[in-house]
């Protein structure tokens, strides 16, 4: 057998792409809604490889945040400074099973 590629180390780039990562983000919530700055949070916290990056990853969360309808803004933050973001209830049951597979939210 072909020989097995090394696990993936704590500073790997991980394999999910973002709106796998988001999703993850905002389901591991409480309320299953995450401000901007909680979902940057929450990314470096599980995968450090976003620790020492350039800032620039975090365009592209905003960038999957406001073009992909899977997500929606959840009402503004109690101190007016910015959205929650949300998981759009036509994306839930597949998100939580782990289906990132991008689809047209059924509105």
């Amino acid at each position: 057998p072909p020989p097995r590629p090394p696990p993936p180390q704590p500073g790997d780039k991980p394999s999910q792409s973002y709106i796998a990562l988001i999703s993850t983000a905002i389901l591991s919530s409480p309320e299953k809604k995450l401000l901007l700055s909680d979902i940057y949070q929450w990314i470096m916290d599980n995968y450090p490889y976003f620790q020492n990056k350039e800032k620039s990853w975090r365009n592209s969360v905003r960038h999957n945040l406001s073009l992909n309808e899977c997500f929606v803004k959840a009402g503004r933050s109690d101190n007016g400074k910015g959205h929650f973001w949300a998981i759009h209830p036509a994306n839930l049951e597949d998100f939580a099973k782990g289906d990132y597979h991008r689809r047209r939210a059924r509105r």
